[in-house]
């Protein structure tokens, strides 16, 4: 996977069979939507074709004739050409755009609802804003391909072909310029089209890289300023990011006004030698070429441009859209480590009986993270872990839950293993509190209630008393209404802890999980906090990870571990009576 994800902005696909036979999967059930749209695009295309002649006909017959009536005529059939054009066209991109947006939608479903049962260990090695690239912009790509290029591509191509075969109909030498014209025009576009393509791939590298650094810079504005460091990030963006930003839109505009006069030149050129050959062989006693003929020539030529820059701009569309759909795919072919078997059955209420029997976990790359641990935790006892980092505490508790499964031995709750039940019976009886404390957007009482949505107010509230919140909240602006921006970044570190504190709470967990989820709160609020827990945590099983070893003394039994293995295990009184590991690190703490 880590190699997938250091490449994948890199991939530039011309054509890959899988990636598209996977998109047309999904525009299958609507291909009556698709085949109106061929069939409205098939009345556009006639009508972009016949408007030629029509006007022609018109200049040479009607007008030159000074025949009204003919004139008349041939501009309402001119007219009656274009109503039809518009009405197929807005027919094909409605019926296009609808099943655009119905593939879109369930695209978006099946990656949201994929990435949400994707393991833990997933996100540790992709980014959150790569997540939101795949479902947002990848998407989006192939949503314009949908709408714009799946038929859109075949109506101008059709189109060329309809006015080179009225063309050759019309008179074949004529064709013969035109058809040198479209060569170069094609050739022109091919040429743009790989300097186009690396100019816009710069394009958005450089403003992936701007984006980056515009996140960390805000992220860490209280950094910045405490060093006083706003000169020196103001000078590193304008000169780096926002320098090569402006060099890359710059060198894209470049090509793009190279480009388009270059059609334009083409045009003109096309036009002069159409005017240079018709009128020689006009003028020639045996030739039949007539003004009629010379202008369809000349309005075709002029239709030729159109069609081209299409085409070219929508090869640049099906490469991005190869990408997009690359890496769609790939995150959605990301296999879900963590599954239910076949056989799973909804775990029962738990008492709280933790056993590790014989329990070993290594991660993917081979790196043994516990090794052969046994340890029986008693329900509605409170474990506390302790070591240095990288001990294993985390992954005992991530086990608990079942974010990972054990590599070798057996986890059981009230003696059934956790690999046996669903996972989500297994989660909604647990509760847990992190370090890092993650607030969602809305109210006070929306992040509370989160852990259990059918919660009343007055359920909320008792939480929130519980663990010593209530005060706090009642002097925010609006209380327990108050608007939870991002992140939460209206409430201090240990105002975010203790609404977490509620919610794991208020959800009732029979086996609650505290993930070093007092280190980031102050002495006062750690004395409230504790006071609270020794109430709640009173008939259910807990598991305390603490670096501060001061908040743990009263827990039924402490476990000591070391590079995967407990070396110690017992009651405070116990572990510092023996004067072993824990006894030092109490001491040094």
């Amino acid at each position: 996977m880590a190699a997938f994800i250091e490449r994948e902005d890199e991939l530039i696909r011309d054509f890959d069979w899988a990636v598209t036979k996977r998109i047309a999967a999904y525009l299958t059930p609507y291909r009556r939507n698709m085949g109106i749209a061929i069939v409205a695009m098939l009345f556009t295309v006639a009508a972009n074709v016949a408007g030629a002649p029509l006007i022609a006909y018109a200049i040479s017959e009607g007008i030159a004739g000074k025949d009204y009536p003919l004139v008349l005529w041939l501009t309402l059939a001119f007219i009656g050409t274009q109503v039809v054009g518009f009405y197929g066209f807005q027919i094909q991109l409605n019926h296009m755009a609808t099943a655009g947006q119905r593939v879109i939608q369930q695209l978006r479903d099946e990656l949201f609802q994929h990435v949400q049962a994707l393991s833990v260990s997933f996100f540790s090695h992709y980014e959150a804003g790569r997540l939101i690239a795949r479902i947002i912009s990848d998407v989006n790509t192939i949503r314009e391909t949908i709408n714009f290029a799946v038929v859109g591509t075949l109506r101008e191509v059709l189109t060329l072909v309809g006015i080179v075969l009225v063309m050759a109909r019309i008179n074949l030498p004529l064709t013969g310029v035109a058809l040198v014209v479209l060569v170069v025009l094609m050739g022109i576009a091919n040429l743009w089209r790989v300097h186009a393509r690396r100019a816009y791939l710069r394009v958005s590298e450089t403003n992936a890289r701007l984006n980056a650094e515009l996140s960390e810079s805000f992220n860490g504005a209280r950094v910045t300023q405490a060093f006083d460091r706003q000169n020196y990030n103001h000078q590193r963006f304008k000169e780096t990011f926002s320098l090569d930003l402006r060099e890359a839109n710059v060198l894209s505009a470049l090509i793009s006004g190279l480009f388009f006069p270059s059609i334009e030149l083409v045009g003109g050129l096309a036009i002069g030698a159409l005017i240079y050959v018709g009128g020689t062989l006009a003028i020639s006693p045996n030739s039949d070429l007539n003004v009629f003929t010379l202008l369809t020539f000349m309005l075709y030529v002029d239709q030729f441009f159109f069609p081209v820059r299409m085409l070219a701009q929508r090869y640049n569309l099906f490469q991005a859209t190869m990408a997009a759909g690359y890496k769609i795919f790939a995150l959605l072919d990301t296999p879900i480590e963590i599954q239910d078997a076949p056989n799973a059955t909804e775990m029962p209420t738990i008492q709280g009986h933790v056993r590790f029997e014989e329990v070993s976990f290594r991660y993917e790359d081979g790196e043994t993270v516990l090794k052969q641990v046994n340890l029986d935790v008693p329900a509605g006892s409170t474990v506390a872990f302790v070591g240095h980092t990288g001990a294993g505490k985390s992954t005992m508790v991530k086990l608990v839950m079942r974010f990972y499964d054990v590599s070798e031995g057996r986890l059981t709750i009230d003696d059934i293993d956790v690999r046996g039940v669903t996972q989500n019976s297994l989660r909604a009886q647990m509760g847990v509190v992190l370090q890092e404390t993650h607030l969602f957007t809305g109210t006070v009482m929306d992040n509370i209630r989160y852990g259990r949505l059918d919660a009343t107010d007055e359920q909320v509230i008792e939480a929130a008393k519980s663990v010593g919140a209530h005060d706090f909240i009642l002097r925010l602006e609006n209380g327990y209404a108050t608007e939870v921006r991002e992140g939460g970044s209206l409430l201090s570190v240990g105002q975010r802890q203790l609404i977490a504190y509620a919610r794991a709470l208020l959800a009732d967990p029979r086996i609650l999980i505290l993930d070093e989820a007092t280190a980031n709160i102050d002495t006062a609020t750690e004395k409230v906090i504790q006071g609270a827990l020794s109430r709640v945590l009173h008939g259910r099983t807990s598991f305390v990870i603490a670096h501060r070893l001061s908040t743990i003394t009263s827990a039924d039994k402490i476990v000591v571990m070391d590079h995967g293995e407990i070396i110690e295990a017992g009651s405070h009184a116990e572990l510092i009576a023996k004067q072993g590991a824990y006894y030092k690190l109490y001491t040094l703490a």
